[in-house]
């Protein structure tokens, strides 16, 4: 593949200063990497986290992923785009959008048209719950140790909230539920796709990853799959995550 460029897209919950790493092992690789963050998601957590951004409170997904789309425009060359948790989820929407030559959904959150299953429902309801209105999320760190840190101990989560935990948008995790845009034309062909999930993902197990993936029926168009076993739904920032990024780095070169 002759694109240079790498685009991470940040999930829900955490903003793109979880991509830290990520870039400098992409970049020691000779690549051009750049993190963007969603609206109302740049800056420190730890301070995001004392002053809740306003604009949590009527970003949409439209505006989401145009904000990408926009970006990426302004680019030289058409990226390779690489997306964690809801960031997946727009790694497909830009693959659709033939905005990137390749795409990795890693612990991707699901379309509207892939119905996911009640443990999901259940650990991401604090954040839909529609009673809440559009008011933003911000997860207990008991929240965080369930639902991202569940490979550490209660200690080491505590510690991993403080610097990594972000307030989040209900509007923006509900709008691919509730609106057309959500759905994924998985009838289309398509750029390189790869898909990556974690055995220990308590938000998005890992044959529901598979599930994602297999509703893709271009026989034509390239789609892989790899889950690592052993991974929480912080597998881009837990222990072992090189071996992640290794991976991805070797599927991008063989495209």
């Amino acid at each position: 593949m002759q694109t240079k460029t790498i685009v991470l897209i940040h999930g829900l919950f955490v903003n793109n200063t979880s991509w830290k790493e990520w870039k400098t092992y992409f970049e020691n690789q000779g690549y051009t990497v750049h993190t963007p963050s969603n609206p109302g998601h740049a800056g420190n957590p730890v301070e995001l986290k004392r002053n809740i951004p306003s604009e949590l409170r009527t970003v949409s997904f439209e505006q989401t992923l145009d904000n990408l789309v926009k970006f990426i425009d302004t680019l030289p060359e058409k990226p390779i785009v690489v997306g964690h948790s809801f960031g997946g989820l727009l790694v497909q929407k830009l693959i659709e959008l033939d905005k990137a030559v390749a795409g990795v959904s890693i612990d991707g959150a699901p379309p509207k048209n892939v119905m996911a299953p009640l443990s999901t429902i259940k650990i991401v309801w604090p954040v839909f719950n529609f009673f809440k209105g559009n008011s933003p999320y911000l997860g207990t760190k008991d929240w965080y140790h369930r639902a991202f840190f569940n490979n550490y101990s209660r200690e080491e989560s505590d510690k991993l909230y403080e610097t990594v935990a972000a307030p989040e948008s209900r509007r923006l995790a509900r709008d691919p539920l509730l609106k057309s845009i959500g759905n994924v034309d998985f009838k289309k062909a398509h750029n390189p796709l790869l898909f990556i999930g974690g055995s220990n993902d308590a938000i998005f197990p890992a044959d529901f990853t598979a599930k994602i993936a297999n509703s893709y029926k271009d026989k034509n168009s390239v789609l892989d799959l790899k889950i690592f076993e052993g991974r929480s739904h912080f597998i881009c920032g837990e222990k072992g995550w090189e071996e992640v990024a290794e991976y991805v780095l070797n599927w991008i070169k063989k495209q």
